[in-house]
């Protein structure tokens, strides 16, 4: 296509970072808000462009001597992180209208808000949509920088700490990633061809020690971002003492690039590495489905037990991939769509919840279903689409992941739908220790006595229609399923393997 649509898409909220601050701060806000619902809307011709056969690739050359050009596309498995990243970012913005001071002195208030968050959507959809190498990683770095001013200039007390330890990190995970980067290029150099660009690269030959190392450097930088046990410590922090909306962007769409890495780089530039790793990673993900799990059932803030949950999903996110059938791969991409929007309702009605009462501790509740029927169902529902409750999208995604790693590995499934239990467990418990039992009096002081003080117009707005997404691909996840089918068929063929066939007993 000769318009570079894909590439006006992810500008279009850059821009409109630059414009939001330099609007009025009375205005800044809704400004805000029209440029993201602008993006939403653009997304969805792009995707209905490219589901009708369009091709929407982009490429320029960039810096001739690294072969790197400026290219982008978007296949199945990216656009559906290009519909998560539109669909979650205009709905974080409704629910945090408030966060930040009109009059701060210091900068941080609505309108800096509003444009961070625009500047790290704009980031994430050209990772997403990036196939040169190069051009990924930068993205991959620039997106650490507005969501270190979004943490650390915005929530509670130890934000710029959470900040600082997010940005380490953060900035480990790019280094290791760079090195990888750098050795990719040596390789594509040493063969007389210098190229940065992901299809030139992929079956390019290499030796299979060389292969195997570059492969672990792109594992590990997408672990770290993720993010994986032993690298998880700095998401609970960031949900703890960023704000709301922050995590819901920091879990929903942030780290979906880390799993999005896994699919797009390390298992179509180093297939035979994927396949050797597997077993180990597959260990490594079942670690942390069953520590975030856990972790989160012992949690005693409402914010960081949503944070683990998260760490255990993203253990379900990797079986996925590194079962290697269709099946699998296919429920795993779907269920990075559905994470982001579980979690977002969580942390969105967390948000509600805590601006109410003023504190993040599970103890300091009790009974808020009595005063605050809908913030409590909205709260309810959200933890039923995080445990995979059938008739919710996280339900297909689920089963899809546990049925295509059952088919390869039974252990590996059997273990999984551990995960399953656990999440029940965690999810009903804080559900059971917040919303119901008898009504306290901080809860009875903090929202009124005759329900006044309940979900307002404006955060019904936020959370509904993340609820409707959640319970339309519920029972009707086709549209998406075929959107991505196809595109995790040509990552399975780049990486050699196709799904296991299953003989009966007593068949010749």
């Amino acid at each position: 296509m000769s318009f570079p649509l894909l590439t006006l898409l992810g500008a279009v909220p850059l821009v409109g970072a630059l414009v939001v601050m330099l609007t009025p701060r009375a205005t800044g806000r809704v400004t805000g808000l029209f440029i993201s619902l602008l993006t939403t809307a653009l997304a969805l011709v792009v995707v209905g462009l490219a589901a009708g056969g369009s091709d929407l690739s982009e490429q320029f050359t960039w810096i001739p001597a690294f072969g790197a050009h400026w290219a982008m596309n978007a296949d199945g498995i990216s656009l559906t992180m290009v519909l998560l990243t539109v669909l979650l970012t205009p709905f974080v913005l409704i629910a945090s209208w408030n966060v930040g001071h009109a009059d701060a002195e210091d900068g941080w208030g609505p309108r800096a808000f509003s444009a961070l968050v625009l500047v790290m959507e704009s980031f994430a959809l050209f990772c997403f949509m990036a196939t040169d190498v190069l051009v990924f990683y930068i993205f991959f770095e620039a997106t650490l920088i507005p969501m270190y001013f979004l943490i650390g200039g915005f929530g509670g007390a130890g934000r710029r700490r959470a900040a600082i330890k997010f940005l380490l990190f953060g900035l480990g995970g790019g280094l290791i990633l760079l090195a990888g980067v750098v050795g990719v290029y040596a390789i594509s150099a040493g063969n007389g061809q210098p190229t940065m660009l992901l299809g030139e690269l992929a079956g390019m030959p290499m030796g299979t020690g060389t292969e195997r190392v570059l492969f672990v450097l792109f594992f590990i930088a997408f672990a770290l971002k993720a993010p994986m046990v032993p690298f998880h410590t700095w998401l609970p922090d960031a949900a703890e003492s960023g704000t709301p909306g922050t995590s819901a962007l920091l879990v929903g769409v942030l780290d979906k690039i880390g799993t999005f890495g896994m699919i797009r780089f390390c298992l179509e530039l180093f297939p035979g590495a994927s396949q050797w790793a597997a077993p180990v990673v597959l260990i490594l993900a079942l670690i942390s489905m069953i520590y975030g799990a856990l972790a989160a059932i012992g949690e005693t803030d409402i914010l960081r037990l949503i944070a683990f949950t998260s760490v255990s999903h993203f253990g379900f996110i990797v079986i996925g991939i590194f079962s290697f059938t269709t099946v699998s791969m296919t429920g795993a991409t779907f269920y990075m769509f559905n994470h982001a929007f579980s979690t977002g309702v969580l942390f969105l009605a967390a948000h509600f919840l805590i601006q109410r009462r003023g504190s993040q501790k599970i103890a300091d509740y009790g009974g808020v279903q009595k005063l605050a029927p809908v913030l409590a169902g909205v709260f309810l529902l959200g933890g039923l689409s995080s445990l995979a409750l059938p008739g919710m999208s996280s339900f297909v995604s689920e089963f899809m992941v546990i049925a295509g790693s059952f088919s390869q590995n039974i252990w590996i499934g059997g273990i999984s739908t551990l995960g399953m239990v656990l999440a029940a467990t965690y999810i009903l418990l804080m559900y059971q220790r917040t919303m119901t039992g008898p009504v306290t009096e901080d809860v009875k002081e903090a929202f009124g006595e005759e329900r006044s003080n309940d979900l307002t117009g404006r955060e019904r707005w936020a959370v509904a229609p993340l609820l409707l997404i959640i319970f339309v691909f519920g029972f009707f996840p086709k549209p998406m399923l075929d959107l991505i089918e196809p595109a995790v068929t040509t990552t399975m063929s780049q990486v050699g393997v196709s799904d296991p066939s299953l003989t009966m007993e007593g068949s010749n």
